[in-house]
């Protein structure tokens, strides 16, 4: 089989790319809470656009909206908003990183629990999840959904704690992974944060009023105050009597996810205390200063290419260019029923900007490289548009081992980077060079001199190996029967 056939049967779009996570927001004591949840979800749009839902109460009865779809498909009618009453809700979107796309797994989801109601909404992974789920059915527990998120819920309803939120914590100190979570109960807004504080939260203030989401891009788009991130293994309390702070782990150092700053977050967001876009910008910086290249524009491979690319063409002096214009209004779930239709796939999201590029000497730069087949695609596309030189340029270390805690990437011998050397990765998609930043440029890049190797400042195991928490289901299943696991259970 020739290599440009073996790349067409490669060929699949939504597998190429890092997969958006989930985001969740919450309010209490809002007179349009509902209504506030749904604008902050539309900000946090891009951290998953597979399903959203919002659960409201009213003082006596729980108003749940699920839908499958995007937040706007869903949310931005007056009656569909009109029948989630209530000053307090919850919402979230979603990524199924596990269980599948169906109506049940959409959060929030909501029990009955002998001390009252209880809606839960989470944003990353637990990584003893299954572990957990079969021990509760094996006693007895009936299940409704495949999310992760469920067994939080059962958790919470079997602890012998007195009160809810003991019994939440009770719940948290018995999962492991990675997890930002909002909950609601009859009386209480609650959130809290995995030990090591992977997954980002934040507060923020509307009105007097306190909120809990995902992202400050989130607190921005309603008008709300940004008070502070809730800390590493922390839960907040907010009820009519303010906000209570309660330590459910020991303190530890915080490893945030160092993949917020690089592709997840939006780069209006502010996330521990950093701006996104411009440590995107200084990935660009220290990228062109370790592989710089002989040509004559920069073009970003859009949209979370551009900071990056932004600051490679600031400290390479080159001109920077929008040589590939991005189709935002292509769904996600577009059927590509052939190969010959599949080969357009890229084409409809990216089209090559013909006048910026022919030519040209172009330096592409990307945000990170998975499986490679969209890169091939894209380098292809530039040398049909004219470009003379193709030179791959990736603002993140090569992703070599998969995650574990919310972001979908593929099993490790699907990583172009774990399979192939640098040489055979620049074959493959067809550029004339290419280069990675490396794990220190990126540790310059965030603000630090260098990796604390006994103790890193991030979560980087994709580029590393290190993985900071437990993770138990892998242990006993194993990659593979874990990843399936993991979809169907």
């Amino acid at each position: 089989m020739s290599e440009q056939s073996a790349r067409d049967l490669d060929w699949d779009a939504e597998g190429d790319t890092l997969r958006e996570e989930c985001g969740v927001f919450g309010i209490y004591g809002h007179d349009d809470a509902s209504a506030i949840v749904a604008l902050g979800l539309h900000a946090l749009q891009h951290r998953g656009q597979e399903a959203a839902g919002i659960v409201a109460f009213d003082g006596a009865v729980y108003h749940s909206e699920r839908r499958q779809g995007l937040v706007g498909d869903s949310f931005s009618d007056r009656a569909t908003i009109e029948r989630l009453k209530g000053q307090a809700a919850i919402g979230h979107v979603r990524y199924s990183t596990t269980g599948g796309t169906i109506l049940r797994n959409v959060q929030p989801l909501f029990a009955e629990l002998a001390s009252g109601g209880l809606a839960v909404a989470h944003n990353g992974n637990l990584t003893n999840a299954l572990s957990l789920r079969r021990d509760l059915v094996r006693d007895g527990a009936i299940t409704q959904s495949t999310s992760d998120t469920e067994v939080i819920l059962h958790l919470a309803a079997r602890s012998r704690k007195p009160r809810i939120v003991e019994r939440f914590i009770d719940a948290l100190q018995q999962i492991e992974g990675a997890y930002a979570i909002v909950a609601l109960t009859n009386k209480k807004l609650i959130g809290a944060r995995d030990p090591m504080g992977i997954r980002p939260l934040v507060i923020g203030e509307l009105d007097g009023r306190y909120i809990l989401a995902s992202e400050t891009c989130a607190l921005d788009i309603i008008g709300a105050r940004f008070i502070r991130d809730v800390e590493n293994g922390e839960v907040v309390v907010i009820s009519d009597e303010g906000l209570e702070s309660i330590r459910f782990a020991e303190r530890r150092p915080m490893r945030p996810c160092i993949f917020e700053y690089i592709y997840f977050a939006r780069p209006d967001s502010v996330v521990n205390g950093k701006s996104v876009y411009a440590v995107r910008k200084n990935i660009g910086i220290e990228l062109a200063r370790e592989a710089g290249a002989e040509a004559d524009i920069v073009i970003p491979v859009p949209d979370s290419g551009v900071p990056a690319a932004l600051g490679y063409a600031q400290e390479t002096g080159l001109p920077f260019e929008m040589g590939i214009i991005r189709n935002h209004y292509v769904g996600r779930t577009f059927i590509q029923p052939t190969q010959s239709v599949r080969e357009l796939g890229v084409r409809m999201k990216h089209s090559a900007n013909r006048a910026a590029v022919e030519g040209k000497r172009i330096v592409l730069v990307d945000d990170s490289l998975v499986r490679g087949t969209t890169s091939v695609k894209i380098v292809r596309m530039m040398r049909d548009a004219g470009a003379t030189e193709v030179h791959f340029r990736i603002a993140s270390p090569p992703i070599t081992y998969p995650d574990f805690y919310g972001i979908d990437t593929p099993e490790k011998e699907k990583l172009l980077a774990a399979t192939h050397d640098l040489e055979g990765m620049r074959k493959y998609i067809g550029a004339d060079s290419l280069a990675f930043l490396s794990i220190p440029g990126l540790y310059r890049a965030m603000g630090e001199e260098a990796r604390n190797e006994a103790c890193p400042q991030y979560t980087d195991h994709c580029f590393t190996g290190e993985y900071p928490t437990g993770l138990t289901d892998l242990a006993i299943a194993g990659p593979k029967r874990f990843a399936m696991l993991a979809e169907a259970d």
